[in-house]
């Protein structure tokens, strides 16, 4: 499942300005008339060397981004384009955030700070920018939530109150405003690739595709570099895909915009977890084809690293790119069951066994009879453990057929974390979401939202996260 975070020192990085401004423009940030902290990672601004940050340290860094030390001079913007529900638009890119800073961390990744919400930039067309407190709030609990079920996701790291009314026609308005900061493993995405294809900019297709087998790969260019990249894309998004799978996650906007060639997820706007294992859930009110819908996610991920593998064709063969794109669907089929064994906890046994038993979760999830949360907690380690609200789900012919086959499987993990003794497993549906927002909205109670996060994590470490 997650991996817990590491204590590192503070590692500055402006590997990105090899670059040389071919992907970016410089941008300012904007000014806020109020800076309210609402959330800080420590335990992953450990991992960077940040955590020793005091309070109005952490509010000039990440609320009026004043550059750390021996990082980036100024914010860059990052150009790309991309497929917004399957239709090509040139006429995108960091509309409302920026990259920050870069960072290495004690295992000697890059990574990068990102935000959202943080000012317009070239690329913002009628946009103000900015992003809602309620937004902000969603992401954190977004991705400590993803985080603690195993999705590789970027980090809410900072979340800020700015002290604007912002008007939106999709919510209540005026309404709160926010600026948030994202850890994330590379700020690089297929439309980044899509740019530079459609403007046929050999040259610096060929320079991106080095920086990020390099940084982000740990690999020269070499021979054949374009395919080997595809290779790393192909193999992460369809762990991304799978991961999504086993934790009940609808990401809602998979445009090729929003997904980065290190496959890590990120970008959260309209997300829901959906509570039973329904392939048509969908989580964006206007998602009207279902296209993003959960059963339909690994296909639409699937689309979108075609699009990169198109892209390269500016400076590849279809010959090279054409085999290692066919791996997806058997990269996606052993992710998935990786994924939900590592949620299930138990090990696997042998392709036969392995098969038989998705198909009878399949089945016995598909009844709708169960909420997944509660599937997954009331069978940690492939055993049935004490009374619960779903028995008489349990006793139907498909959970039998579950029963039998998951008797063969032993557990992966210990269960002596005081969570499984919990009557209930923590989830993050929708209704919880506006439950704690609703106290933040009425009466600026947090208190909700904080234990929410400590309960979040509490589960991680349960499973295995630290």
């Amino acid at each position: 499942m997650a991996t817990p975070p590491q204590a590192g020192s503070y590692r500055p990085s402006k590997i990105i300005l090899q670059l040389d401004g071919a992907i970016y423009d410089p941008v300012e940030a904007a000014r806020f008339p109020q800076h309210r902290l609402r959330f800080r990672n420590d335990r992953w601004a450990e991992t960077v060397g940040l955590a020793g940050l005091s309070d109005e340290q952490w509010i000039g860094h990440f609320g009026r981004f004043e550059p750390l030390p021996d990082n980036l001079p100024q914010p860059l913007a990052l150009r790309y384009h991309g497929h917004q529900f399957r239709v090509y638009n040139p006429d995108i890119g960091d509309g409302r955030g920026f990259l920050f800073a870069q960072l290495k961390d004690g295992r000697d990744r890059l990574l990068d700070l990102g935000t959202k919400g943080s000012g317009q930039t070239p690329y913002s067309r009628f946009g103000d920018g900015r992003l809602t407190l309620k937004g902000g709030v969603r992401e954190v609990l977004a991705t400590e939530m993803l985080e603690a079920l195993g999705v590789e996701t970027s980090k809410s790291f900072s979340l800020i109150e700015t002290g604007e009314e912002l008007q939106r026609g999709d919510e209540p308005s005026p309404t709160r405003s926010s600026v948030l900061v994202r850890l994330s493993h590379g700020h690089i995405r297929i439309g980044t690739f899509q740019r530079l294809a459609t403007i046929r900019d050999e040259a610096t297709m060929r320079q991106l595709t080095a920086y990020v087998l390099e940084q982000y790969f740990g690999e020269a260019a070499g021979d054949e570099p374009e395919a080997r990249l595809l290779g790393h894309v192909v193999k992460g998004t369809a762990r991304l895909a799978a991961s999504y799978m086993a934790a009940g996650f609808v990401h809602g906007v998979l445009n090729s915009d929003n997904i980065n060639v290190t496959a890590e997820s990120f970008d959260y706007g309209p997300w829901r977890f959906t509570p039973l294992w329904d392939g048509g859930f969908t989580a964006a009110y206007f998602d009207h084809q279902g296209l993003y819908a959960f059963g339909r996610q690994a296909q639409a991920i699937h689309w979108d690293v075609v699009q990169l593998a198109i892209a390269l064709r500016l400076v590849a063969s279809a010959e090279a790119l054409a085999p290692v794109l066919d791996e997806f669907p058997a990269r996606y089929e052993d992710a998935f069951r990786d994924a939900i064994f590592a949620r299930l906890g138990i090990a696997p046994r042998g392709e036969a066994e392995d098969l038989a038993l998705l198909q009878a979760i399949d089945g016995a999830l598909g009844t709708g009879m169960v909420e997944i949360d509660r599937f997954f907690f009331d069978w940690a380690g492939g055993r049935r453990r004490g009374p619960s609200p779903a028995d008489s789900a349990y006793a139907t012919p498909q959970f039998a057929e579950f029963v039998a086959a998951v008797e063969q499987f032993r557990p992966m993990r210990a269960l002596d974390h005081d969570y499984w003794r919990d009557e209930a497993p923590c989830s993050m549906h929708i209704d919880e979401v506006e439950a704690i927002w609703a106290p933040i909205a009425e009466g600026d109670d947090w208190s909700h939202f904080e234990a929410k996060v400590a309960a979040v994590r509490r589960m991680g470490a349960a499973m295995g996260g630290g």
